[in-house]
């Protein structure tokens, strides 16, 4: 689905930062990632759709979940894009996409993960690096069930259209200027 390792070395990350699509743009552009799925976590319903999830009652997240070569690019690594590129103290909100499926989330794989992203909002908080307090939340991974194929590498394919372009590029701007060293070539 994206890019660039030859090493058959991958983990996987799965993170909720409001729309996947946003998340989807920009961790395909990360050296050292190999594949990314937008879908849905965290709920209590198999199998939901996308217009369930928008509902809110399914308490799904929409989530990317990133297959990663560590060797090239660390858990930790991905979480600093992460909380680079959206607002993590905004509870159940994205700019204006508002609900339970637009929370902060991190769904860890394993203790080793736990451990890493505690570690880094503690550190983030002693740090005072957002004006307010980190509402992300650390909730059990359970199921992934991968989003409808329409939502998958969805800025790419529609660039134009008036939410990528408002809401995904300026995004995309901000994690060139920010993990420049980061990317592969441009995209865009």
């Amino acid at each position: 689905m994206t890019n660039n390792s030859s090493s058959t070395n991958v983990s996987r990350a799965t993170l909720a930062g409001g729309c996947f699509w946003c998340l989807d743009a920009a961790y395909r552009r990360l050296k050292g990632v190999t594949s990314v799925l937008s879908g849905y976590a965290g709920g209590h319903v198999p199998n939901p759709s996308y217009e369930a999830v928008c509902t809110g009652q399914t308490g799904h997240a929409e989530v990317v979940q990133v297959e990663f070569d560590p060797s090239a690019i660390t858990y930790r690594e991905l979480l600093e894009v992460f909380y680079g590129i959206h607002d993590p103290t905004t509870l159940n909100r994205q700019g204006n996409d508002v609900g339970t499926q637009y929370r902060s989330a991190i769904f860890p794989h394993d203790a080793e993960q736990e451990k890493i992203a505690r570690d880094f909002i503690a550190e983030l908080e002693a740090e005072h690096t957002f004006d307010a307090p980190i509402v992300t939340t650390i909730e059990p991974l359970g199921t992934f069930y991968p989003a409808e194929k329409y939502h998958q590498d969805y800025y790419d394919r529609n660039q134009r259209q008036p939410y990528c372009a408002a809401v995904i590029s300026p995004k995309l701007a901000k994690l060139r200027k920010k993990f420049a060293e980061k990317l592969v070539g441009t995209r865009d």
